[in-house]
């Protein structure tokens, strides 16, 4: 473990590349469908032919589907080659500088499609695109974040570095928000006749400043000075097995799966909420969710605050059914007795507290996870965790977007809106499940352990670790309930 502090300008630096990503990831998620299948009273073609397979799944979700299935090979062995790499400049950072660029241009070209109308060859572009883009991000992505257990050795280190995390992935998410306002800018500045180039004319700025974001941690982050772990000389299945069989960490990819999936719907349906439920202009998108994240700020100190007193898993339990509580609200959008605008700002000031929790508590909870396995078993394997927690991620707003698209099937337009309203019943479900779930998560046998083998036990001796860990468990998890 690194004896140095990190610096406020190291903080900084690390945390820019954060935002880089959370731009890039976000830019996606907003704009894909609304892109490639707009509603009707937007000004755009629809991009790939309306194709729906065994009654339900639309081309973008079966596209959706294929690439998490490509993410589920190449995300651990990404991982694994980080957690294992000899490189003199690091076990994280060679694989960042490969990793940026290329995710950078990747986005952009996601949405610049060979044919300007509904065609087969935008479907073959769009999966070749798609896929290389989460490839690259996912080069990037994985060392960046296996990167945080050693920069932040203590908890009150890893909650501080979170709490920055957060803010650099909510200030990456108003920048890729600003999408359609630059978009309806470009359009005027440069007398645009097509309304998809003045969105691809935005998606390129907003890129550019991503990879900037992103190349700085690459650069700016010496991990010989920062960092002092070892190359975790174990095989791929050991360790992606070791990784899946932890229990707490299994509960936290549930958690952490159903908060992105509901993300992914916000995200997806924020335009068709504001055009075809409420009647408002989609440049508004930028105000809300501006408005979301910006109060999401404000209980930033009343999180860290609480987090001191309370554990961690009630916290993300609460956040989560809250959250679930919240997507109720949007079957009802258009329908409620007071202004639209009313409508969608109140909606969005209600989802600020869970965001504010959600962005803060994971990555303080995984950091744990990854740091106790690594005092127990002797294998710093930081890569292999992140890069699960990075494969679930994905997959949860891969869900998010595939189960917009599919109940768009049942009415995405003003008149007939019931596909984007049952978005909302879905959202609630899984969100109220998760938090329930998490409730099950052994946060203090966690820390119990860590305090222990810290303080003189050998982590090389795995026997005697699991004995002990595993009275030490029985012992803390009675007050875990």
């Amino acid at each position: 473990m690194s004896s140095i502090k990190l610096t406020n300008r190291q903080i900084l630096t690390y945390t820019a590349g954060m935002a880089g990503w959370s731009v890039l990831i976000n830019v996606v998620s907003i704009m894909l469908i609304y892109i490639y299948l707009p509603p009707d009273n937007v000004g755009l073609n629809t991009l790939i032919p309306a194709y729906v397979y065994l009654g339900i799944f639309s081309v973008l979700a079966l596209i959706a589907a294929g690439g998490r299935l490509f993410d589920a090979v190449t995300d651990p062995l990404i991982a694994w080659m980080s957690d294992r790499s000899g490189n003199k400049r690091g076990r994280r950072v060679p694989f960042m500088r490969v990793g940026w660029a290329p995710a950078a241009i990747m986005c952009v070209a996601v949405f610049i499609p060979p044919s300007p109308s509904g065609s087969t060859i935008n479907i073959i572009w769009l999966l070749v695109t798609l896929t290389l883009f989460y490839l690259f991000i996912t080069i990037y992505f994985i060392p960046y974040n296996a990167l945080m257990p050693e920069l932040a050795p203590s908890g009150r280190d890893k909650i501080k570095l979170s709490t920055w995390l957060s803010l650099a992935y909510v200030i990456g998410m108003i920048i890729a928000a600003q999408a359609p306002l630059l978009a309806s800018w470009f359009e005027n500045l440069l007398k645009l006749e097509h309304r998809l180039r003045s969105f691809q004319f935005a998606i390129g700025l907003i890129s550019i400043i991503a990879g900037i974001l992103m190349f700085l941690p690459s650069v700016g982050i010496d991990e010989s000075k920062c960092c002092q772990g070892e190359p975790a000389r174990i095989n791929f299945m050991k360790s992606l097995g070791q990784t899946l069989s932890n229990y707490n960490f299994r509960l936290f990819l549930f958690a952490d799966f159903s908060y992105f999936l509901a993300i992914a719907i916000i995200a997806s349906g924020m335009l068709y909420y504001l055009k075809v439920l409420l009647g408002l202009k989609e440049a508004m998108g930028s105000s809300v969710l501006g408005l979301m994240i910006l109060v999401s700020l404000l209980f930033y100190p009343l999180v860290l605050h609480i987090s001191k007193s309370i554990q961690k898993k009630f916290m993300v339990s609460f956040a989560l059914v809250f959250l679930g509580v919240i997507f109720i609200g949007i079957f009802y959008l258009g329908k409620l007795p007071f202004s639209p605008k009313l409508q969608i700002y109140f909606f969005a000031l209600l989802a600020s507290l869970p965001v504010a929790i959600l962005g803060i508590i994971p990555y303080a909870i995984i950091a744990e996870i990854a740091q106790l396995d690594g005092l127990k078993t002797g294998f710093r394997k930081e890569g292999m965790y992140f890069a699960i927690r990075n494969f679930f991620y994905k997959l949860g707003m891969t869900a998010g977007i595939m189960i917009f698209t599919i109940m768009t099937l049942w009415g995405k337009d003003p008149g007939d809106d019931l596909g984007i309203r049952l978005n909302g019943l879905v959202g609630f479900v899984f969100c109220v499940i998760a938090g329930l779930t998490f409730l099950l998560f052994r946060e203090r046998s966690i820390q119990a352990e860590i305090k222990e083998l810290e303080g003189g036990t050998d982590p090389g001796m795995e026997t005697k670790n699991q004995g002990t860990g595993s009275a030490q468990e029985t012992r803390a998890d009675r007050n875990d309930i």
